[in-house]
């Protein structure tokens, strides 16, 4: 059996977790956008962390092991809010708009006397029918074996390697915009999600790919930085990449720049768009709105409502503080993921099951406004008595 074809893009429908960091248990649906809000350090990064953890057990240089260690190991990962010792679990479904349970992954792992990761299960399952099973009986007899998942080993995973090339092509990206100008920034990094090498990776794109993608940039960042007219990658003497900006002055041939004057909004603006054009797989985004004036940031949700409309239709989760950004009246409440810590572990909800918001919208009450209430810290006003 190899793996089938399927028509149309991948993306997660469903997520499940078990202990994972800030939850003890989550159970959501996901639909091609899905938006996370919630309290300052409730877990909006650590849920988008569990698409990362996928990502790193497959990867090159990655695996099971790798991808537990560089996240402190399994006590690190195990949420304070378990009971005794139990496993951390992962469980995914993935399919697409017309089989949105084509694909179920599942693992749950803990770690063994000696500290070592230790998968616990290992389950796949395509339409319905489970085709692997872990532990078998030769992971019985050498335990060993249970040090690695079959989804990062080629020899192992051919039944379902779409599945592994699929968590493959998730991207997460952070552009921080000090790292784009520091003249050091490609050296060791590869593929660094705050943009280490972001014009590295940009001068290593098909010639063709990236000035058709540097146009339609261009034309997008029009709205934005209206004095931007084109945009071009070049290199220094000493061949190390710069991203030039054509600004229009009163000079006729206009005045270039590089990365260096660029402001920190239009570089994070940059990196948000191309990483919209670059690559078909989930796009994972920590707070877009960062750095970006509040009339630019309404219409975030609407780009990339157009960009799923588009070839690639790419599946965008993101976590967001932006009231502005939740302003948009295209948000639908199966798409915004709500989540509230307590004692016992931060909870996930998708807000169609929350009756009172749903009434709060009939009334004519913003999404923005009626999700604040749960959103804001607990006593926040107490900040002003610092002293």
């Amino acid at each position: 059996m190899s793996t089938p074809t399927v028509k149309g893009n991948l993306r997660f429908t469903r997520l499940r977790l078990e202990n994972w960091r800030n939850f003890t248990e989550v159970d959501v649906s996901l639909q091609k956008r899905a938006f996370l809000v919630g309290p300052n350090a409730s877990g909006k990064s650590n849920l988008l962390d569990s698409f990362r953890f996928l990502n790193d057990v497959v990867s090159v240089g990655g695996g099971f092991q790798e991808a537990v260690r560089n996240r402190g190991g399994v006590s690190q990962l195990r949420s304070l809010s378990a009971r005794r010792y139990p496993n951390i679990a992962l469980q995914v479904r993935v399919g697409t708009e017309e089989e949105p349970h084509l694909w179920e992954y599942e693992l749950r792992f803990a770690q063994d006397n000696q500290g070592r990761p230790i998968i616990k299960k290992e389950r796949v399952v395509h339409s319905g029918v489970e085709i692997v099973s872990r532990p078998t009986p030769d992971d019985a007899e050498d335990p060993v074996r249970l040090t690695q998942t079959y989804l990062e080993q080629v020899n192992s995973n051919k039944n379902f390697r779409g599945v592994a090339d699929f968590f493959d092509s998730t991207r997460y990206i952070h552009i921080v915009p000090q790292l784009i100008r520091d003249p050091e920034r490609s050296v060791g990094r590869t593929d660094d999600p705050y943009g280490g090498d972001f014009l590295e990776r940009l001068a290593r794109t098909q010639e063709k790919t990236r000035k058709s993608r540097l146009r339609r940039i261009t034309e997008a960042l029009a709205f934005a930085v209206p004095q931007l007219e084109k945009l071009e990658l070049d290199r220094d003497e000493r061949g190390t990449p710069h991203l030039r900006g054509k600004y229009a002055h009163w000079r006729p041939q206009g005045a270039w720049q590089d990365e260096n004057l660029f402001s920190d909004g239009t570089l994070r603006l940059f990196g948000l768009l191309w990483a919209l054009l670059d690559g078909a797989g989930p796009l994972l985004l920590e707070e877009p709105e960062l750095q970006l004036h509040p009339e630019v940031v309404r219409y975030l949700p609407q780009m990339f409502a157009r960009t799923q409309r588009g070839r690639q239709g790419r599946q965008i989760l993101l976590s967001t503080h932006s009231p502005e950004l939740l302003r948009d009246e295209g948000i639908g409440l199966d798409e915004v993921l709500l989540l509230e810590p307590s004692r016992e572990g931060t909870t996930v909800h998708l807000l169609e099951e929350y009756t009172e918001i749903s009434r709060l919208l009939d009334a004519g009450i913003p999404l923005d406004e009626a999700i604040v209430p749960r959103t804001r810290p607990e006593n926040v006003q107490l900040l002003t008595l610092f002293d």
